[in-house]
């Protein structure tokens, strides 16, 4: 009996830690398991909408229409088509935008059908005036553009500006000679016979005002 409280008396201190113990744990298993147990509410990562409608207008670019692809925040790609106020047209092009919004840089190629410049060369020279050399003007470029992008997620203004590089072909350049040459008294002909369809080439400033609106 003695030897019972004893043994009862050294592991009091035990005891009393134990049940301060059960006391405490219980609790803190039971805050741990109903954290684990409660549904994840950590919003998903959203992706930025990855097509959307362009709409831009500048020179040598005229105005154009397009889709817009973004498979990142950073980089996009574009096509369609365009009209310069003489014929329709076709472009297409990349752009990277390093941090999602504002300075950006651009890369494009377009192409402008033949098509008859009197009509809008009329606007300035007069109802009066016609040119051969204007009955088909089309031309190829290329645009190098830096800019800035700006807007929300969904919506994107941007100006660009650079360098374009332009090539067109002049047609009925020797007839048009020929016949300023004939006007004059002369016989160009001879002379004239081996500048047929001359290919003008030449790098210009270019710059454009757009808006991307991304649907979905």
């Amino acid at each position: 009996m003695f030897w019972v409280m004893r043994s009862t008396a050294h592991q009091l201190p035990v005891l009393a830690a134990a049940a301060v113990i059960s006391w405490a744990f219980p609790a803190s298993a039971q805050v741990a398991e109903s954290v684990s147990s409660a549904p994840a509410t950590a919003t998903p990562s959203k992706r930025p909408a990855l097509f959307g409608v362009m709409l831009d207008a500048g020179v040598p670019d005229g105005a154009n229409a397009g889709l817009v692809l973004r498979p990142y925040s950073w980089l996009r790609a574009h096509g369609g088509g365009g009209y310069n106020m003489i014929s329709a047209g076709v472009r297409a092009g990349v752009t990277l935008v390093p941090f999602g919004a504002g300075p950006s840089a651009t890369i494009e190629a377009g192409h402008y059908f033949d098509g008859d410049a009197n009509g809008l060369a009329r606007r300035f020279a007069g109802a009066t005036f016609s040119s051969a050399m204007l009955e088909r003007v089309g031309y190829d470029y290329a645009n190098a553009h830096l800019g800035l992008d700006f807007g929300s997620e969904r919506v994107t203004f941007y100006i660009h500006g650079g360098m374009s590089y332009i090539r067109a072909q002049i047609h009925n350049f020797d007839s048009v000679v020929a016949s300023t040459a004939s006007e004059n008294g002369g016989n160009g002909s001879t002379e004239i016979s081996i500048m047929k369809d001359p290919i003008i080439q030449a790098w210009v400033p270019s710059a454009k005002l757009g808006l991307i609106v991304y649907l979905w």
